[in-house]
């Protein structure tokens, strides 16, 4: 199990994040993009190498955000707009392992699954800072495109901020 804690920069240009392990250590950054047409979000490691980039396509029906990896998109999450007393996100990616996140967003308590197995968990529920939250990745998953995936949700879920 890898936990990471994520923590919105309060005071930057553009929508920015630190995300530390376990052990408190930096691990990656997400520097979101200013002075960009669409929603665009970088995920970088601590030396400054793209992970991961992250951009929200305009003509989409709803929120939709594309994640690429070296030039190739990995994945689509898009908000589910017709659910009924909650909020419920798609991670749609190449076959048939699509992630599902439901929970309550706005309280930041909610989880990933796939076929019905929780692959991990985001709770703001040990941290007092406003825009920090704990997320839970079990083994054997892909972190970053979980993490992605979370910033994704944050950031519609929260964009007013």
């Amino acid at each position: 199990m890898e936990r990471f804690q994520l923590r919105q920069k309060i005071f930057s240009f553009g929508d920015d994040y630190v995300v530390k392990d376990q052990t408190g250590r930096e691990r990656f950054f997400v520097d979101g993009k200013i002075f960009t047409l669409r929603n665009t979000l970088v995920l970088e490691d601590m030396h400054g190498r793209e992970l991961a980039h992250i951009q929200q396509r305009i003509l989409a029906w709803g929120p939709t955000f594309e994640i690429a990896r070296e030039g190739k998109v990995v994945a689509l999450v898009k908000k589910q707009l017709f659910t009924l007393f909650r909020c419920r996100f798609t991670v749609d990616v190449p076959g048939p392992d699509d992630l599902e996140a439901q929970g309550s967003f706005f309280d930041y308590e909610y989880e990933f699954t796939r076929g019905g197995r929780r692959v991990a968990e985001v709770s703001k529920r040990f941290f007092s800072f406003s825009d920090t939250y704990g997320v839970e990745i079990a083994d054997g998953e892909d972190a970053v495109l979980l993490l992605a995936a979370t910033v994704v949700i944050d950031q519609c879920c929260h964009e007013k901020r």
